[in-house]
């Protein structure tokens, strides 16, 4: 989740418009498209395989201050407290390592030019996380859910926001804490270049994405059992908050654009404002009430920019516009998998020619059929009814629109490979229509004998 900063005042909001133009100017030209990749581990203590705590000799904080000694990193503080990490790139916006709310190690990467980069990055990062976390003798899982934990066990992390995401998330779901503490993710962000593409990106990138979702189900235990799921984590988004999740069926309406999603975000309940460092709780109030003045605890105030753009990030559907648009579908994995989810959906969304097959592939979709697909894929993965066959078959032919996609890319690396070599996992998957939860549960059955610790020898970075 999105790390505050203080910084320079906002501007005040004087109008609706404002809130468009903000989304608006997220437009870049096609040659400066970037790609940004975000995963999450869970981090475990090698001894006993327990969750890490904030503190202590070995804790979140002494990783993040090794992390600042030896590889250059800055730290970002909420008061005293170190809360996140950054560390300048080779672009504008630098790279940042967040905590979520249970100790998941975030790293929020740098927009980069080619998957070539991003996935160096990712190697690079967990290259750091593993030389220091062998110091401190802890480890790093990536699956879509704790395989082990109870949610009571799990320590709470020192960022002021959760608080407020903790006490609210039971008024509206039954599984906010469980995604806050027990869930882990990939996603990847990528630019439009008019309102017209990031339209068109939206509808096909939400009828994908439980594609995604099912090629990348790693969640299939709960608390070392198997729980009936191959991707619990999306599952549990089912139940977390419908008022900021899901598919949103509106996108593919006419009339799609800036506007209809500011209007979807007026209306969504906010959970905070920020001001002079503290997160004040409005949960449960809208940023329509706040735009016009109307919020019980800043009486007369009007929202800044800033505000608009703290609270985007906390909608939460399987898709996400800001000043890009954010894959949300996929639960963790390994090194493999971090490479693999932006081949996929670069390589559907970047090369014209590709994106207009994709947009061909789901475009006479209804809404009930995006809708069944989004609840079928948790328990069913590939396998779940798609247009009288399986959901395989047409993840096969989105991997390959995406490999064609890439390869007119033709973005090479320094053996003059390109990026489709980024797609194997994917193509791997569609090609058995075994997702990775599939190859997890064989292993419980057979080889681990139902051991549920093995997960953190064999599947650990």
């Amino acid at each position: 989740m999105s790390t505050k900063e203080p910084g320079a005042e906002s501007p005040r909001i004087e109008g609706r418009a404002d809130l468009v133009n903000w989304l608006a100017a997220g437009e870049k030209d096609p040659n400066d498209w970037r790609i940004g990749t975000e995963h999450e581990k869970f981090v475990f203590r090698l001894g006993d395989l327990s969750p890490v705590g904030y503190e202590g000799d070995a804790g979140i904080r002494a990783l993040m201050e090794a992390m600042t000694a030896d590889y250059g990193w800055e730290p970002i503080r909420e008061g005293e407290t170190t809360i996140a990490l950054k560390r300048d790139s080779a672009g504008d916006v630098p790279e940042t390592i967040s905590l979520e709310p249970g100790g998941q190690f975030e790293l929020s990467g740098a927009p980069l030019a080619t998957l070539h980069e991003t996935c160096a990055e990712a190697g690079r990062h967990l290259s750091e996380c593993l030389e220091i976390g062998e110091r401190l003798g802890i480890g790093f899982l990536g699956v879509g859910f704790s395989p082990t934990w109870r949610l009571e066990e799990i320590p709470t992390m020192p960022k002021k926001r959760y608080a407020v995401m903790t006490r609210y998330m039971p008024e509206v779901g039954s599984r906010g804490h469980d995604m806050m503490y027990r869930t882990c993710t990939i996603q990847v962000n990528l630019d439009f270049a008019s309102e017209a593409d990031m339209v068109k990106k939206l509808r096909v990138s939400l009828a994908l994405q439980p594609v995604a979702t099912a090629l990348f189900a790693s969640s299939p235990f709960t608390e070392g059992k198997p729980n009936g799921f191959k991707s619990l984590r999306s599952a549990v988004w089912r139940d977390t908050d419908g008022d900021r999740t899901g598919m949103l069926p509106f996108v593919f309406e006419d009339g799609m654009g800036y506007e209809r999603y500011a209007d979807y975000a007026l209306d969504v309940p906010m959970y905070f404002v920020y001001r002079d460092g503290e997160y004040i709780d409005v949960a449960g109030s809208s940023f329509r009430d706040f735009l016009e003045g109307r919020l019980t605890q800043l009486p007369g105030e009007k929202p800044t920019i800033d505000d608009w753009s703290d609270h985007l990030t906390t909608l939460f559907p399987e898709v996400r516009l800001k000043r890009f648009l954010e894959m949300r579908g996929a639960d963790g994995g390994p090194w493999r998998r971090i490479c693999g989810l932006p081949a996929f959906w670069v390589g559907l969304l970047y090369d014209g020619a590709a994106l207009d097959a994709a947009w061909d592939l789901v475009k006479d979709w209804t809404t009930e059929e995006r809708s069944a697909l989004r609840n079928g894929v948790p328990e069913q993965g590939l396998s779940v009814p798609c247009r009288g066959g399986r959901l395989q078959d047409s993840a096969r032919e989105a991997q390959r629109i995406a490999a064609a996609g890439l390869a007119s890319r033709r973005r090479l690396n320094s053996k003059g490979d390109d990026e489709t070599m980024f797609l194997d996992f994917i193509a791997e998957t569609v090609g058995t229509g075994q997702v990775p939860a599939d190859e997890l549960l064989a292993k419980y059955n057979k080889s681990w004998n139902g051991d549920i610790s093995r997960i953190y020898k064999e599947y650990a970075f």
